[in-house]
């Protein structure tokens, strides 16, 4: 079994290390915050994140950073794409040239709107095969050992086989794919495609709305990713219709709950200030529309999301914006989905 170390101890990186402990490795979960660490060490739990899913004896808690990667064969890196930066600076020397490096951060980088996995690779020694996870997968449902379905993507198709060796457990399975490109985007943009579906709620316009929403958001993620280079078919797998079901109608989706927050009339100030873990799409809003602009790729959704999070628009104007929208054949010539 391998030596593997996962960094970022939040709810999705202590799951991951659970899992991984449970399958059999030997796991080290590193966290920054000395606190943590020593709170998992005594208690056996992530206290802030997972309260109710004790440990398995096989993770080991730490706050070295420079020890937990020396000694690591894989690496999961789940980190926030907002912290991602800086950490990487801080950790790429003891990374080892033949590390296996699985990303399982979805998000797209503040300003550079690089993708998780392009950040690793221009910090990374060029030996460092990265493996992207991604899909439908909630931290506590992985935690409690509930069956999962994700996908694992790389252009090098032995690294991803390898993933899906360490990683495989009766009630995790993985699928792999070549497509980098289509399952980042497909992890980012459905963030915000989360934030309308729970503005939708938040408003209360009913199942017919929501439906309609998440349909017409997988053709607008699909239209990025592919003129980014994806392919259409990855859009409609795990890694983009499965993770964006998943996130625009499960309890514990945090872009949902700023979107039902954002419907109900608080100010997004005060529904950030409230929680204690990261909601993704509330920045990427702003990378897909300037990825969207970059590729002459029109996102009416985005655009309208990214109107009601800068407070510019209410959520039930920009609701009937998008309604009110020229309207369009669903599928155009070739079958090439309309915007």
């Amino acid at each position: 079994m391998a030596a593997v170390t996962v960094v970022g101890a939040g709810s999705w990186g202590t799951a991951l290390a659970m899992h991984l402990a449970r399958v059999g490795h030997d796991v080290w979960l590193w966290a920054r915050d000395a606190r943590i660490v020593e709170e998992m060490v005594t208690r056996r739990a992530n206290a802030g994140y997972l309260p109710d899913v004790l440990l398995p004896p096989a993770v080991t808690p730490s706050t070295d950073l420079a020890a937990s990667l020396r000694r690591a064969e894989t690496i999961v890196w789940a980190v926030p794409t907002h912290g991602t930066r800086a950490l990487l600076e801080a950790a790429a020397p003891y990374v080892r040239a033949e590390a296996l490096l699985v990303s399982a951060t979805k998000g797209l980088e503040v300003d550079t709107w690089l993708r998780p996995s392009e950040m690793l690779r221009a910090s990374l020694p060029e030996t460092t095969s990265v493996v992207v996870l991604s899909g439908p997968s909630f931290a506590g449902e992985v935690a409690r050992e509930l069956p999962t379905a994700v996908c694992v993507a790389s252009d090098d198709a032995a690294a991803a086989a390898r993933v899906q060796e360490q990683f495989r457990g009766r009630r995790f399975r993985l699928y792999a794919s070549d497509d980098v490109v289509g399952v980042e985007i497909g992890g980012a943009y459905k963030h915000v495609i989360a934030i309308a579906a729970g503005v939708v709620e938040g408003l209360g316009l009913g199942h017919n709305a929501l439906a309609g929403l998440v349909t017409r958001g997988l053709a607008e993620m699909t239209r990025l990713a592919c003129a980014l280079g994806g392919r259409r078919d990855t859009l409609a797998g795990l890694g983009g219709l499965g993770d964006l079901v998943l996130t625009c109608t499960g309890r514990a989706s945090r872009n949902r709950h700023v979107g039902i927050e954002l419907g109900r009339g608080r100010p997004l100030h005060d529904v950030l200030a409230g929680m204690k873990m990261v909601a993704e799409g509330v920045n990427a809003s702003r990378g897909v529309l300037e990825l969207g602009r970059r590729m002459d790729v029109e996102l009416p959704i985005a655009h309208q999301m990214d109107e009601v999070l800068s407070g510019r628009v209410h959520p039930l104007e920009a609701t009937e914006m998008l309604m009110l929208r020229p309207q369009k054949a669903e599928e155009g010539k070739r079958g090439k989905l309309e915007r």
